[in-house]
């Protein structure tokens, strides 16, 4: 049967809401920026500047890899997200039964022609660094994988997530690794593991009432609290040792590190109003993103 133009915009308009354009940002802009400085704006070595990478590249991480990463989690994660009171807008978009196929072929079809064409302009690094992107993007929530529900190994992945794409946008343009670059993405890697931990704190009462584990399950809301704010921190203290303008771009966790403060104390009961940060977590991402290329734009006046 023919889908109607109604029906086809309704799954167009879930397949929209299922890739969080409110976060396209968070892994197309890592990788921008990387490979602009790694191919030679500002970073010695680097192996020259590509429009055709340039461009592939951030497309596929604004918009491709984002319906991988949240689509497949939206069908695989559909029955606990049934009783989440957070799903069914930015925070997560509640994925109809009857759209949960063509979700999963549209990953497939908007992911395999980008990834072909990255693999073809790149090389081994690149090519390794992809791969593992990729794989952590599918093992997060895919059956028989489920790193999700792996305490600790959650926050990880997720955090992978993020800083992949900007250690492939580097290991695309070859620039020549320093402790001051390996600095940077440390500390991008810190503030990952922080940012899915805190968020785990406002889901730890709902995801063990339906037997999902989380570091936030395993050593409780108060704990992974303070664990995120320690990461904070010491992303933060990581930039000191990166080449300028990396100490300046350290006050970036400060407004991260802030907004997990009000709530460390807060008791399992009490975990779900944690939720409130989380939001304030999304917004603040915007600025510390105006703060970061503040800094690279001084970076790349200044090399």
């Amino acid at each position: 049967m023919t889908a109607t133009p109604a029906s086809r915009q309704s799954t167009l308009g879930a397949l929209f809401v299922s890739s969080r354009p409110i976060s396209w940002v968070n892994t197309a802009y890592p990788f921008g920026a990387a490979y602009l400085l790694g191919s030679g704006v500002g970073v010695d070595g680097g192996g020259g500047f590509s429009i055709p990478a340039f461009l592939i590249g951030v497309v596929y991480f604004l918009v491709p890899y984002n319906l991988a990463m949240y689509g497949i989690n939206d069908v695989f994660d559909y029955e606990s997200d049934l009783v989440n009171p957070r799903k069914g807008g930015v925070e997560g978009a509640l994925l109809d039964k009857s759209v949960h196929r063509t979700t999963l072929w549209a990953v497939v079809v908007t992911n395999v022609p980008f990834l072909i064409a990255l693999v073809l302009l790149g090389g081994p690094w690149s090519w390794l660094v992809l791969a593992i992107s990729v794989f952590a993007v599918i093992a997060y929530s895919a059956p028989g994988l489920r790193f999700k529900e792996k305490p600790f190994l959650d926050s990880l992945t997720s955090s992978t997530h993020f800083v992949s794409p900007a250690v492939y946008g580097l290991a695309l343009s070859g620039p020549h690794w320093t402790g001051q670059l390996v600095a940077v993405c440390i500390a991008f890697f810190l503030w990952g593991v922080a940012s899915h931990a805190f968020g785990a704190v406002q889901d730890v009462l709902a995801d063990r009432a339906g037997g999902i584990g989380s570091v936030a399950t395993v050593i409780g809301a108060r704990a992974t609290v303070r664990l995120a704010f320690v990461a904070y921190v010491v992303a933060g203290v990581a930039l000191l040792f990166s080449a300028f303008p990396g100490p300046i771009a350290a006050v970036v966790v400060i407004p991260y590190a802030l907004n997990v403060l009000p709530w460390w104390n807060v008791t399992d009961a009490g975990a779900e109003s944690a939720n409130a940060g989380w939001k304030r977590f999304l917004w603040i991402n915007y600025l510390a993103g105006f703060i970061v290329t503040m800094a690279l734009i001084a970076y790349a006046f200044t090399h």
